[in-house]
């Protein structure tokens, strides 16, 4: 089968880490395949867990696009060894590539897409370039904001939302569905756009 892209939600498997901020790209993959899973004309098939990763095979507005969405099961320091196996054994180029992870540097409610460039300091993000070779990919960034206090960005980041925020989670996951969905049909360019206008 041949794909138009690979799609990869970050985070940590595990119910200890499901509504961590670090799991925000878990999330938004699961609102993803449920959204596809229910269209007319698309096919959202499970491939369960295939060389430490959950993987589903799209094949979108009756086989007009194909997409191949992963949730690495390695934990996030490891998410490129799913990533660039993948690509390899599918003939993905990394520039086909958009990962979905959470974002420290912009706060939370916000989603922005961005090509190529710096990794912010990002273990998910870090590894997925080393196993592709470049850092020429598309990501999502999901804002989830800094630590107010002195709070270790590790402890920080795999906290689960407090209720306060969870409330904004659903929200923020609709907007990026749409993000996604505008990447998927029209391209990174044309869904930059209408997103960076809302």
């Amino acid at each position: 089968m041949t794909y138009d892209g690979l799609i990869v939600g970050l985070g940590n498997p595990g119910p200890k880490y499901a509504r961590t901020r670090h799991n925000f790209g878990f999330l938004l993959a699961d609102r993803l395949v449920s959204h596809w899973s229910g269209q007319p004309g698309t096919s959202c098939e499970s491939r369960g867990v295939r060389s430490k990763a959950e993987l589903w095979d799209v094949s979108e507005d009756y086989g007009a696009r194909r997409w191949m969405v992963v949730k690495p099961q390695t934990f996030m320091n490891l998410s490129g060894q799913a990533v660039g196996e993948f690509c390899r054994k599918n003939g993905i180029a990394p520039e086909r590539v958009l990962v979905l992870h959470d974002e420290l540097d912009l706060p939370l409610g916000t989603v922005r897409f961005k090509f190529s460039g710096g990794l912010a300091g990002h273990n998910g993000l870090k590894s997925v370039a080393a196993h592709l070779g470049t850092r020429d990919f598309a990501r999502l960034r999901l804002g989830i904001g800094r630590p107010e206090g002195p709070e270790a960005m590790a402890d920080y980041v795999l906290r689960p939302f407090p209720p306060v925020e969870w409330d904004l989670v659903g929200p923020v996951l609709d907007t990026a569905l749409d993000a996604v969905l505008r990447y998927c049909h029209d391209g990174i360019d044309a869904a930059t756009a209408h997103l960076h206008t809302r």
